[in-house]
């Protein structure tokens, strides 16, 4: 056999795997108000209404951090 059958996924599968992973958002809570996260998946955020910010994901991780998120006007 040759290595080939053996390399990565091809681009289209690796986009179908979702970025984030839902059930860690359980344990997640807004670190300003200790609310429960919103999972915006087409924005790759979690959503803090009661604070209104919208904290980002990169690469799968979450950036609870106030100076990176996002205000929101809801």
């Amino acid at each position: 056999m040759s290595d080939e059958t053996e390399s990565a996924p091809a681009p289209e599968t690796a986009r179908e795997k979702p970025l984030f992973d839902r059930h860690m958002l359980e344990a997640l809570v807004c670190p300003l108000t200790h609310a429960v996260l919103k999972y915006d998946a087409e924005k790759q955020e979690l959503v803090s209404q009661p604070a209104k910010l919208a904290f980002p994901i990169r690469g799968g991780i979450p950036i609870l951090l106030a100076d990176e998120a996002r205000r929101i006007d809801e």
